[in-house]
């Protein structure tokens, strides 16, 4: 990895901690979830980073993939189990970070411990040339020693310029499938350990309002209107994910569209994609602690 890049992974994961411990600490009963989500991200920018992703307040059973929309006005809640995931990007290249909290109770403090843990585990493992389905097994372990099951169809990733899911998947339990998929010096990744009091696998639930540019084949639009607002965000967003709230606030300043249908039109067509709230599949609760590392020769460099 060149210099210049790893001191952008590293600012950007200098930002992404800053954004993630500030959350944490307004994430508190009564308080508007859509406010904690606008003033992370608010924090992001204010340092001078650019958001990765909208920022994902994923609760009790949702694992990941959900932030509110631009009109929500729902709050937190005592007993809430809430995955704070915050992602920042310099230039591209991304630091992606989370963190769970529980509200006003203690229920599932092992929950998270487990998760914490495995996190720990895992990176201390981890070196260049290090197998992927080895971290894996660590992690599987660790949670499976605190009583719980984990996640096996949620993954850790690698991390490119502007790539949030780079092609490399770290597995949360041993997955003999990846057996030979190596981790190699220079390499960004997210470890993101998921433990649940479920049965260990995630389905897709309702919209999450995050959406992401997609590349057809074929790009043919007559609709000169739609046409126009593909390539609107294509150019504003890239590959990277974005909030249905954020494009509503562009909309609004630049027509009289309305936000949810151009984008359920354009999901449908297939210009984009709609990233459901991932729903442990027996309503377990969920817990999630996430770090972005830079691999080195003999270490994991965590960087957020």
């Amino acid at each position: 990895m060149k210099e210049e890049i790893y001191e952008k992974y590293k600012t950007a994961g200098e930002i992404a901690k800053k954004a993630r411990e500030y959350g944490k600490k307004l994430i508190k009963q009564g308080v508007l979830v859509l406010d904690v989500v606008n003033k992370v991200e608010e924090k992001i920018l204010e340092e001078g980073a650019s958001l990765a992703f909208p920022v994902n307040v994923s609760i009790n059973e949702v694992a990941a993939h959900f932030t509110p929309k631009h009109n929500d006005n729902f709050v937190f809640k005592k007993g809430d189990l809430v995955k704070l995931d915050v992602g920042a990007h310099v230039d591209g290249f991304i630091a992606d970070t989370a963190v769970t909290v529980e509200i006003a109770t203690s229920r599932y403090e092992k929950l998270i411990e487990a998760t914490n843990e495995a996190l720990r585990n895992a990176i201390g493992f981890i070196k260049s040339g290090i197998d992927v389905s080895q971290i894996g097994e660590i992690i599987g372990n660790t949670i499976e020693k605190h009583g719980f099951a984990s996640i096996e169809n949620l993954t850790g990733h690698s991390l490119e310029q502007f790539c949030l899911h780079a092609g490399i998947s770290i597995p949360n339990f041993y997955d003999d499938a990846l057996k030979g998929v190596k981790l190699e010096r220079g390499m960004a990744v997210a470890i993101e350990p998921f433990a649940t009091d479920g049965v260990g696998y995630v389905i897709a639930g309702k919209n999450g309002n995050i959406y992401r540019c997609l590349n057809p084949r074929r790009f043919f639009l007559r609709d000169p209107v739609a046409k126009r607002e593909i390539n609107f965000l294509k150019n504003e967003f890239k590959s990277l994910p974005f909030a249905e709230r954020w494009y509503h606030k562009m909309l609004s300043k630049r027509s009289g569209l309305d936000s949810n249908y151009m984008l359920e039109r354009l999901a449908r067509q297939g210009y984009i994609k709609q990233y459901n709230q991932l729903v442990e599949k027996k309503t377990g609760k969920v817990a999630q602690t996430e770090h972005t590392i830079i691999v080195h020769d003999d270490e994991a460099e965590i960087i957020t």
